[in-house]
């Protein structure tokens, strides 16, 4: 039997820098790394790590072509990967060569900014490795101005203002990577529509073959596991393609398949209820109300 590869945890860039063979940091909470600069040898280095980091990684080398990218219509000019803290990394054989750039800061540099708050709300870090960014050349030449803008800011004297710049350009690195996963999902509209459509057919299965009945509400876990997507990324996706997240897609689906049956008469509402999926009537009877303004008897009783 293989055994599992032993994930190293860090919690300061001194001393993953260490491991990597990479110089002191030059800010206690934000390292640029080139890969280039890299001493240890590929074979030396942790087979997995996790890190008390965020991490945004510029790939140049796209030896590793990854499942959900490098679409007809992406980018070959490079990608772009983001990671929250505590997320567990591995590394792969498209890794041996890599080159690019990784830019590694600590949760408590932009903790008393407005910026601790906003990055919550970037689904992008919750993604998976087959999800990455890919960047037009254009796109890649924004991005590596704000790095460079990094970099010479890193190089000079800390003072007072080193942490305000410093989170000031992390904020634009992040807000353009948020505008180039928009345009992405643009570019993959095609293939967005065509899961949107394969999406609505699996709910309709879902709840018309009985499987709820047996199995229960289906989760956005659960559907992110058959399009084999992140469920961050589903919901984004599904988001841009028709404005509704994906738990808004299995709710409308559910109201829909509701209204049927009530529509019916043969079933009472707890019948409903159960057949749906719900273990008790009530959540049925608040989500139902919620969604149409009528309860599910009031839904029933306006049909007469």
């Amino acid at each position: 039997m293989k055994k599992d590869k032993k994930v190293e945890k860090f919690s300061s860039l001194s001393a993953l820098n260490r491991v990597l063979g990479l110089p002191e940091p030059l800010h206690p909470m934000v390292s640029l790394v080139n890969y280039a600069d890299m001493k240890r040898p590929f074979d030396e280095q942790p087979a997995a790590f996790l890190l008390n980091f965020y991490k945004v990684s510029y790939k140049l080398n796209l030896s590793g072509k990854i499942g959900y990218g490098q679409q007809a219509y992406d980018f070959d000019e490079g990608r772009m990967a983001f990671v929250a803290p505590q997320q567990v990394m591995a590394r792969g054989e498209a890794d041996r060569d890599l080159a690019g750039y990784t830019l590694l800061f600590h949760p408590d540099l932009i903790r008393a900014y407005p910026l601790a708050e906003k990055i919550r709300h970037y689904g992008f870090f919750s993604y998976s490795a087959n999800e990455a960014l890919f960047l037009s050349d254009k796109e890649k030449r924004i991005i590596f101005r704000i790095f460079d803008n990094i970099r010479e800011e890193l190089n000079s004297t800390i003072d007072d203002s080193t942490q305000d710049v410093l989170v000031s350009y992390i904020e634009t690195l992040l807000s353009y990577s948020n505008r180039f996963y928009k345009r992405q999902f643009i570019t993959r509209k095609p293939a967005n529509s065509d899961l949107l459509s394969r999406l609505e057919n699996l709910l309709s299965d879902y709840f018309g073959d009985g499987r709820s009945l047996d199995e229960g509400l289906p989760t956005v876990e659960y559907l992110a596991q058959q399009f084999h997507v992140s469920p961050r990324y589903l919901s984004d996706m599904l988001r841009s393609v028709s404005g509704q997240s994906a738990q808004q897609h299995i709710h409308e689906k559910l109201i829909d398949k509701a209204k049927e049956y009530l529509a019916s008469g043969n079933l009472s509402v707890g019948e409903i209820a159960y057949k749906l999926g719900f273990k008790q009537p009530q959540s049925f009877n608040k989500l139902f109300k919620r969604r149409t303004n009528l309860s599910p008897v009031e839904f029933k009783q306006s049909l007469n």
